[in-house]
């Protein structure tokens, strides 16, 4: 009975907003040396006399085949004869210009110690392409709505997890009863999460650590609480679950329909295409973030609204020049050991 009850003067004292962070980041330098074909690279190219960004993403399929996308600002396209052998990476892929016409351009180029480079080819010329994986959020990032569990009790919780410029996981938990407690020794590897947290009530110091894992199909985090009182079982799921993940959107208007991407970080950060979004806003099923287009000295701002239905995306993006519908469909992923190829 001692050691519960001490535990609930710790939880219910200090329980806080978590931000944990991977203490390195997966896709930073030091990992993308064996990172090989899999996840999005962040390329960079000539396009007349602009310099332009793009994102190439590659995955697997249902059945285990290799696919890879082209991700402009503008619109998604599918890549095609896609071949990744020994280091030696081609592909074809099919753009469609501002004439309306489409073009068939052949990548043939290498992946070597981190760095995409190669030419892409087509009737209208050649230009380089360059580019280096874009670095992976770990998936203990988010904000977690936790439960923990006392004698015959349950107290909640909220852990938000967050990673730093420099990769390093901290954190806080907090809930509706005392100051919010900092976190510290944070650890995410391959689903398993750790960590200390150290606090004071009146004179005395006390410790408590928390090993748990995250069940990646589900987002729950399951773990325990220990201190040298004893210890207090604590689960919790991710806020934002049915939004997180990415998706292949739709868009109509008068110049047709086009294909983007829109992935929904477990930090509720974005992107739209290779557009940054810096917070995706969503609540009671309602979707809606800001894009803000970046050309030369100019910019301008597009927003979307919309909200969740049957497991579909739909919405409006709206700008200046004008509206058009979206409509989208989430990727499920199937969760399989991860490949150097």
């Amino acid at each position: 009975m001692k050691n519960q009850t001490f535990l609930k003067v710790v939880l219910c004292c200090s329980l806080g907003a978590l931000i944990l962070l991977s203490t390195q980041v997966q896709g930073q330098p030091s990992r993308s040396r064996g990172r090989g074909l899999y996840g999005d690279w962040q390329i960079t190219y000539q396009a007349g006399e602009r310099q332009r960004g793009a994102i190439i993403s590659f995955s697997r399929d249902s059945e285990g085949n290799r696919t890879g996308q082209w991700i402009s600002f503008m619109s998604l396209s599918d890549l095609e004869d896609l071949n990744y052998e020994d280091g030696k990476l081609s592909f074809t892929r099919s753009s469609r210009g501002r004439d309306g016409q489409s073009t068939m351009s052949k990548f043939t180029g290498t992946i070597q110690d981190g760095i995409l480079s190669g030419t892409m080819s087509s009737d209208r010329g050649e230009y380089k392409v360059e580019g280096k994986p874009r670095p992976r959020i770990p998936r203990a990032v988010g904000t977690w709505q936790m439960k923990v569990k006392m004698g015959d009790r349950e107290r909640e919780s909220t852990i938000t997890i967050k990673v730093d410029k420099e990769g390093k996981l901290n954190g806080q938990w907090s809930s509706d009863r005392g100051t919010p407690l900092q976190i510290s020794e944070v650890q995410y590897e391959r689903g398993n999460v750790s960590f200390t947290m150290v606090g004071k009530r009146e004179d005395r110091e006390w410790k408590m650590s928390f090993k748990g894992t995250i069940d990646r199909e589900t987002d729950t985090l399951t773990g325990t609480f220990t201190s040298n009182r004893g210890e207090i079982e604590a689960v919790g799921k991710r806020a934002g679950t049915p939004l997180i993940g990415t998706w292949i959107l739709e868009s109509t208007s008068e110049r047709g329909t086009r294909k983007q991407r829109l992935m929904v970080n477990p930090d509720m950060s974005g992107l739209y295409g290779a557009i940054p979004i810096k917070k995706v806003n969503f609540e009671n099923g309602r979707v809606d973030f800001l894009l803000v287009l970046q050309f030369g000295d100019q910019s301008f701002e597009m927003t979307f609204a919309g909200k969740l239905e049957d497991s579909k995306l739909i919405g409006e993006l709206t700008s200046s020049r004008g509206s058009q519908k979206v409509k989208g469909t989430k990727i499920v992923r199937t969760f399989r050991r991860r490949s150097s190829q």
